[in-house]
C-alpha cells in the first residue's frame, strides 16, 4: 500500500500553558525561539513555558507562539525528513502562514514578520467592537447555518462532522446561543474576536501592506488552501490568499475532503498538538494520526 503524509499545522485556540517547555530541553530549540523572539518584539521562551492560559489567548501574543513554535519543530523534523518529501502540507487558520513556510513559499524570516503584523492587525480589529466565536457542535448542516445566518453571525470555520464555528458581535453570539439549531450545542470560544469575518477588515489591510514587501516562491509540495482545501501552485497566489483569508470563512471540511481526494494515509500534527487530529478522527477514518 501507498503511503501518502500530510503534516498540518494547527490555529489559533490549540495553545495551552507550558506546551514549549519539553522543546526548549533542546538546545537547538531554545536558541532558535530566542532568535524568533528578538525579531517578533516577543518573549515567545517565557509564553511557551510559564505565561498562563489568559495572556496567551491575547491574539497578538497567540498567533506569533504559534507559527513560532510550527516552524522549529519542523525544523527539527526535517533534520531527517525534508518538508520535499512530504505529500501534503496544510494549515488551519494562522496555522496556513507555518505551512506556507515549510513549502518554500515563505522564508521563515518572513513568515514570522507576517505573522506579527497580522496578530497586531486582529488584535486592534478585535479592540473596535466587542466581538467573539462560539462551535456549534452536531446538529444538521444546514440547519447550523441557517441559524447562524439568522443572527446575522457569520461560519466563520467550517470544521466537518458535527462542528461549525459562528462568528460575530457578542450580541449575535448570544441571541444563537439563546435560540441554538436543532439537535445542536452552541459553546462559546476563549478567542479575543470574531476572526475570519468583515470585523477583521482594518487587519486585513494592514497584513496586505506587510506582504507586498515579501518575495513568494511557489510550493515545494502539495500546498492546500483554507479558501475552498485546492492545492495552491503559484506562491504569490497563496501569499494573497493568506491575506484575504484574514476576514474569509476557514474551510478544513474541504482542506479534509482534499487529502481524502489525495490518499492520504497518514496526518502528522505539528505542535500544539491534538486539535486538527482529533478533528481527523472523527473525518478522516482510517488514516493514522
Amino acid at each position: 500500500m501507498e503511503h501518502v503524509l500530510a503534516i498540518v499545522a494547527p490555529g489559533q485556540g490549540a495553545q495551552t500553558p507550558g506546551f514549549l517547555a519539553p522543546w526548549l530541553e533542546d538546545a537547538h530549540f531554545a536558541s532558535r525561539l530566542q532568535e524568533l523572539s528578538d525579531v517578533v518584539g516577543l518573549d515567545l521562551v517565557h509564553y511557551g513555558t510559564e505565561a498562563d492560559a489568559e495572556t496567551i489567548k491575547d491574539t497578538a501574543i497567540a498567533q506569533p507562539l504559534l507559527v513560532a513554535a510550527g516552524l522549529l519543530a519542523g525544523e527539527a523534523l526535517t533534520r531527517s525528513v525534508p518538508f520535499a518529501g512530504v505529500d501534503v502540507l496544510a494549515g488551519h487558520s494562522v496555522g496556513e502562514v507555518t505551512a506556507a513556510a515549510a513549502a518554500g513559499v515563505l522564508a521563515g524570516s518572513d513568515a514570522i514578520v507576517f505573522v506579527r503584523e497580522r496578530a497586531n492587525g486582529m488584535a486592534e480589529a478585535s479592540a473596535l467592537r466587542p466581538t467573539t466565536m462560539a462551535a456549534v457542535v452536531r446538529g444538521e448542516p444546514d440547519a447550523v447555518l441557517a441559524a447562524i445566518e439568522a443572527v446575522g453571525a457569520t461560519a466563520a470555520n467550517n470544521n466537518g462532522a458535527g462542528q461549525i464555528v459562528a462568528a460575530g458581535t457578542v450580541e449575535q453570539i448570544e441571541a444563537l446561543k439563546a435560540n441554538p439549531p436543532e439537535r445542536a450545542r452552541v459553546i462559546g470560544l476563549s478567542v479575543a474576536g470574531a476572526f475570519h469575518t468583515e470585523h477583521m477588515e482594518p487587519g486585513r489591510v494592514r497584513v496586505e501592506a506587510t506582504a507586498s514587501g515579501m518575495t513568494a516562491h511557489d510550493p515545494s509540495t502539495t500546498l492546500l488552501s483554507n479558501a475552498d482545501g485546492q492545492a495552491v501552485d503559484s506562491g504569490a497566489d497563496y501569499v494573497a490568499r493568506l491575506v484575504s483569508q484574514v476576514t474569509s470563512p476557514v474551510r478544513w471540511d474541504l482542506c479534509m475532503a482534499t487529502m481524502a481526494d489525495l490518499g492520504v494515509t497518514g496526518i502528522l500534527e505539528l505542535p500544539p498538538a491534538g486539535t486538527l487530529t482529533g478533528i481527523a478522527k472523527r473525518n478522516l477514518h482510517g488514516v493514522e494520526l
